[in-house]
């Protein structure tokens, strides 16, 4: 027995296994002596390994609690190894459902990181997805209670023009102002004109520019959306008040300026065809486009183009529609 023990102390031969287990080395040394043994006591167990008895004693009871080993009857206390295989597979359930539970509790963890974050009031967030860039997009329109800024240009996502028409028209009836700047490409889209004068017609402010920067929204100049992925996965960059807010407001401001108006909120007493005409013109259409896009003839476009430049004193189409915008016949 004792040359058995004494091998045990040095540890020679030893590797151990047990450690994902939660099991300590020094609880596998004394596990590795008693599945040597038919039974020991504390005593065996203190000179196997080379412990104090009060050490020995915790660790079998250590071990009796994970499981590898058990108390046998009678006096004086002597113990037994479990069987390894039986043994580890109840170890390693009793380490999932921990595991399962520390996931779950990372939660609270979690909640405490929002919590820091919104106190440092970062302006700034990046969300990912398209339904949530549809979804954060209407709410941000939601939230508005003055007016939203808006920089429209191509590609759009069919599944998103219904739900932000409806939405545009009725936070314009509950007195929302919209001013939105086109660019020149997107009135081309396959029924974007007839959508654009028809939110003009319940109240948005419109006009067009040759160039919009960006897709962009900014409600009450104090939040800010801007999608810069939009085909493949979708992501828009969210901004709070801050100094880049600013700059982009500023830049908002800068185009609307230079921007030619797109029609009335209400007719202005000139023929509908020939409103429509001067829309695309001041959007800087060839009378070709503006036939491909109206179903009118080339000759039919040309002849009320012409009468409208008469009209207005002006040179070239283009020129006839920031005419018409300086006006008022554009709004």
């Amino acid at each position: 027995m004792r040359r058995v023990l004494t091998f045990l102390r040095h540890g020679e031969g030893e590797h151990m296994v047990l450690g994902p287990f939660g099991v300590t080395e020094e609880e596998e040394r004394a596990y590795r002596l008693v599945l040597g043994l038919s039974d020991c006591a504390a005593t065996d167990v203190a000179e196997g390994i080379g412990v104090e008895p009060g050490a020995a004693r915790r660790l079998l009871k250590a071990l009796e609690e994970k499981g590898l080993v058990c108390r046998l009857p009678g006096t004086p206390v002597r113990y037994q190894g479990a069987a390894p295989d039986l043994a580890i597979e109840v170890l390693a359930l009793v380490r999932h459902r921990q595991i399962e539970q520390a996931k779950l509790a990372t939660s609270e963890l979690t909640d405490l990181w929002v919590a820091a974050e919104r106190g440092r009031h970062v302006p700034i967030e990046v969300v990912h997805g398209r339904d949530v860039n549809t979804q954060r997009f209407l709410q941000t329109q939601l939230a508005a209670r003055r007016e939203v800024l808006t920089f429209d240009r191509p590609p759009y996502l069919e599944e998103g023009i219904e739900p932000q028409h409806d939405l545009q028209v009725r936070r314009m009836a509950e007195g929302v102002s919209y001013r939105t700047v086109y660019d020149r490409s997107s009135l081309a889209e396959p029924g974007q004109m007839e959508r654009v004068m028809a939110l003009v017609r319940a109240g948005e402010q419109a006009r067009v520019y040759d160039g919009v920067p960006l897709k962009l929204l900014v409600t009450d100049r104090s939040a800010g959306l801007v999608p810069f992925a939009v085909s493949g996965v979708r992501r828009s960059v969210v901004l709070d008040a801050s100094p880049l807010l600013d700059a982009l407001v500023a830049l908002f401001e800068l185009v609307w300026v230079r921007a030619a108006p797109l029609w009335a909120s209400t007719p202005m007493g000139i023929d509908p065809v020939n409103e429509r005409l001067l829309g695309f013109a001041a959007a800087g259409y060839t009378d070709e486009s503006i036939a491909r896009m109206t179903g009118l003839s080339k000759r039919t476009v040309e002849r009320r183009m012409r009468q409208m430049m008469d009209r207005l004193g002006a040179r070239t189409r283009f020129q006839a529609g920031l005419q018409a915008g300086r006006q008022g016949l554009l709004g």
